[in-house]
């Protein structure tokens, strides 16, 4: 069987760029041109004055519908209301500003955004954004050293939310498989998966040797997979189809960090897509919608897989299937976000570059809150007030590693709570991140009394140190990995 290799979508803005900026601001500026109040005009369009607020202040963007709408009632066009071009030199100033304060530099900062308003001259405007600029450069001086990486991953993840994390193209590889080997429903058993790798060419080999940089080790000369014996058996899968997920699409070594990024989204996204597959776990979906009870624990024991792949499998399906903005985060007790994924608009912890792996997550977020809970056999709920966002509800549970303990969380808009089980929950909570005084900054009496005798020494992970030599697989030892395909060959 033969699968062309499959390529992501590159990243694109995000909805609350200039465009929709700029556009907001040509819609009211020609409203005031023709003295109609906000609430005329929503009333001409059928809106509430809300709606038509936030299209105003670039913090959405308007559906064809009433985008016609809003140009007959305006006496105007709908390629006048789209030009690039703020419509007037003070528009101009006043969308800078704006897309300054939305950007991860200026929130990185914690500083609280000011409100434009007529009475802010044009002077104050401009020396905001001098000011931004002058920040914007030396963040991007003090990072460019190695950086590839934060840079790559920060790409990445940007395109992931352009396609709603979901591409059909390994959807239809992950049917393939399954067609192949003649599935009929039910969870993906151990015996299917071997028999995806036999018809691909290879067997299976469980060795006590297994390089320890690595999870799984191809022998394309021998047609052999190798694979940890310490795996339990229903968690040998996920690693066998990830190992055949790489000659799915084709994969060859990853010439850059943005190549191996890529490559392991995709063979992450194709074990998913062949533990849970697309038909079945959609119609699951949308029974659990239409009884308001989505949950992923149900989700991951109809499929029989861990309860983060299965999270991971519904950020996949959500959207495309269910009309459902989501977001998923991984974080380590020590507080870290590890993975992360977002179209929901809420507002992940992230660098000045908009890198969110090995941020902070806010102690009151679902996320953190989750570890302090006696009961780890019941998922946790929460609402959120964020300081800027609205509010947000989680699901969340605990799982174990090496490293120590996970959370993982899903979880949507308040508006979308309705569809998921959980949503009475009376546990709710408020974050002000990035102001230091949410939940980062100790109190005057103990800073007052530590803060000249504290000397911690931090645990820096090496990984975050080390440049990628191009032409290699990042934080694998290829001399082991050989000497180890030698000795068994």
């Amino acid at each position: 069987m033969t699968i062309e290799a499959l390529d992501l979508p590159a990243a694109e803005p995000e909805t609350d760029s200039g465009d929709a900026l700029t556009l907001g601001r040509r819609i009211r500026e020609r409203r005031t041109e023709l003295g109609m109040t906000l609430e005329q005009l929503a009333q001409a369009v059928d809106r509430a004055p809300s709606q038509l607020s936030a299209l105003e202040n670039g913090k959405r963007e308007p559906r064809l519908p009433l985008l016609r709408a809003l140009a007959s009632a305006l006496q105007s066009t709908v390629d006048e209301l789209l030009l690039d071009e703020a419509p007037s030199e003070r528009a101009a100033l006043e969308i800078s500003v704006e897309r300054a304060q939305r950007g991860s530099v200026f929130r990185s900062l914690g500083l609280q955004p000011i409100r434009v308003s007529k009475a802010t001259n044009d002077e104050t405007l401009r020396a905001i954004i001098g000011l931004h600029q002058e920040v914007e450069r030396l963040h991007s001086e003090r990072a460019a050293t190695p950086e590839e990486a934060r840079r790559a991953n920060t790409e990445l993840r940007a395109g992931m939310r352009v396609a709603n994390n979901y591409y059909p193209d390994l959807e239809r590889a992950a049917a393939d498989l399954l067609d192949s080997v003649g599935y009929s429903g039910g969870p993906v058993l151990q015996q299917t998966v071997a028999k995806v790798a036999e018809k691909l060419g290879f067997t299976l080999h469980y060795v006590s040797d297994l390089p320890h940089s690595t999870r799984s080790v191809i022998d394309r000369r021998n047609g052999r997979i190798y694979l940890s014996a310490n795996l339990p058996s229903r968690d040998a899968r996920a690693p066998i189809l990830r190992a055949l997920g790489s000659l799915v699409c084709g994969h060859e070594e990853p010439k850059n960090y943005g190549d191996f990024l890529k490559q392991r989204v995709e063979v992450n996204y194709l074990a998913g897509a062949v533990l849970l597959p697309e038909t079945a776990a959609v119609e699951s979906l949308r029974d659990a919608k239409k009884r308001r009870e989505i949950s992923m624990e149900d989700l991951r024991d109809a499929f029989a897989v861990s309860y983060e792949m299965a999270a991971h499998r519904f950020t996949n399906l959500a959207t495309e299937w269910l009309d459902l903005n989501v977001h998923f985060m991984k974080a380590h007790e020590s507080g870290t976000l590890i993975k992360a994924y977002e179209n929901d608009g809420v507002r992940f912890p992230s660098d000045a570059l908009g890198n969110l792996e090995g941020a902070m997550v806010c102690r009151n977020w679902t996320a953190r809150t989750v570890f302090a809970q006696p009961d780890f056999f019941n998922p946790w709920y929460q609402y959120t007030d964020m300081a800027a966002g609205g509010t947000y509800w989680c699901t969340s549970r605990l799982e174990n590693a090496k490293e120590g303990q996970y959370s993982v969380s899903v979880g949507v808009r308040f508006e979308d709570v309705k569809w998921f089980r959980g949503r009475e929950t009376q546990h709710r909570s408020k974050s002000f991140c990035p102001d230091e005084r949410c939940c980062r900054r100790a109190s005057t009496e103990l800073t007052q009394k530590w803060h000249a005798s504290a000397w911690p020494e931090a645990a820096t992970p090496t990984s975050l140190l080390a440049a990628l030599p191009t032409g290699t697989f990042p934080g694998v030892d290829s001399h082991e990995v050989y000497e180890f395909l030698e000795s068994h060959e």
